[in-house]
């Protein structure tokens, strides 16, 4: 058990406290979560840790269930956005707009917004999230937590396009150990990480345009990994990558459109659309797939820009760009907090790792996370 998880009333007390100014939670549920607490086996690995889950369906996820097999207590959940939204930035709770802990002015992001934002405030030292485009990594960026996206197929999710994986967020990288040891069936785990571990880093994957304030915090961090000796970048002539803006394609899956395969058949309007798109899929798959094979680890920003306003991002801004082509290509990846912009705006770090690598992922993390003690203004 973690030395510094609280007790589900404590958990229940700060809810009460906090909630109404950050509206984290959309529901929660005291008298429930007091009895499963006073019932619980204490010979369990998470025996009466509280924890939240995304959204209204998210007490009857595959992970709830299995952390409240391993003896956790759900205490609520946890803001989405509401309807009526393209870009899913932003959350709403019982109290109303669910508000980033360090700068009022600025969304948490989503989807996973409220789970965030209850971590970082120190409501719930865990929360469940699921990703499709970075709704777990955006907010965990933008509120100072850690949050991880699982390799495509690791755990059991209702999202039919493959896009959206389950995922969590948690205080510090050790909580989210916990939790993928008791969701994930036949886990075994991982040796420490032999340092330094080969990356490279890229503040753009070759197409984002990430603002300069965040490029320089995530690039100051990486600085700081290299100078610990926890991570050697590679400076191989082919050892950059380089991918094509997944933008579009991702948008074809999440909408439904049938695969195609370009060739002397292609046709035009949505049909030359979904060729293209099948096009940039595999050719970033292949760029993934050999960047791996020879490399175990890539740093990029989580997002190109800060947290913006409650309004939204404004046209032609994806906060997703960095994050999107990951689910498609099913590559588990996390967020690390890596510090503060001069307006006191959070920014994540994001690892990406080969598929199926979660496990070793996690362990890499730790590492870096040792190595980066954020000051908090």
């Amino acid at each position: 058990m973690s030395d510094d998880w609280w007790s589900v009333g404590e958990a229940l007390d700060r809810i009460e406290r906090l909630d109404p100014e950050l509206c984290a939670f959309i529901e929660v549920w005291h008298a429930r979560a007091m009895a499963l607490a006073g019932s619980v086996d204490r010979r369990l690995p998470l025996a009466g840790l509280p924890f939240a889950v995304k959204g209204p369906a998210g007490i009857r996820s595959y992970a709830a269930r299995r952390l409240v097999a391993a003896g956790a207590v759900p205490v609520g959940s946890t803001a989405v956005p509401g309807p009526g939204t393209y870009w899913q930035t932003w959350g709403r709770g019982a109290h109303g707009r669910t508000v980033n802990p360090h700068r009022a002015d600025r969304t948490p992001g989503g989807s996973s917004a409220g789970s965030a934002v209850a971590v970082a405030a120190g409501m719930v030292p865990l929360a469940t999230g699921s990703d499709g485009a970075g709704s777990v990594r955006i907010p965990a960026a933008w509120c100072g937590v850690f949050g991880l996206k699982t390799t495509r197929g690791l755990l059991p999710s209702p999202d039919r396009t493959g896009l959206a994986t389950a995922g969590v967020l948690t205080r510090r990288v050790r909580d989210a150990r916990l939790y993928l040891r008791c969701v994930l069936d036949g886990y075994v785990e991982a040796p420490r990480a032999r340092t330094p571990v080969r990356a490279t880093y890229s503040p753009d994957l070759g197409f984002a345009r990430t603002d300069p304030a965040v490029e320089a915090v995530v690039r100051a961090a990486v600085d700081r990994l290299v100078a610990a000796g926890a991570v050697r970048l590679d400076g191989a002539p082919d050892s950059s990558l380089s991918l094509l803006d997944p933008r579009e394609t991702w948008l074809a899956v999440r909408g439904g459109e049938p695969p195609r395969t370009a060739g002397p058949e292609a046709g035009s309007g949505a049909d030359a659309r979904a060729d293209v798109c099948v096009d940039v899929r595999a050719e970033n798959d292949r760029r993934l797939d050999a960047y791996f094979a020879r490399t175990p680890l890539l740093l990029t920003p989580v997002t190109p820009n800060r947290p913006h306003g409650h309004e939204g991002p404004g046209p032609d801004v994806y906060s997703t760009a960095l994050t999107w082509a990951f689910n498609l290509s099913g590559h588990p990846a996390a967020s690390l907090p890596a510090g503060f912009t001069p307006d006191g705006c959070p920014v994540g770090l994001q690892l990406v790792a080969e598929r199926g690598a979660d496990v070793s992922l996690l362990e890499i993390a730790r590492v870096a996370e040792e190595a980066l003690p954020i000051v908090r203004p």
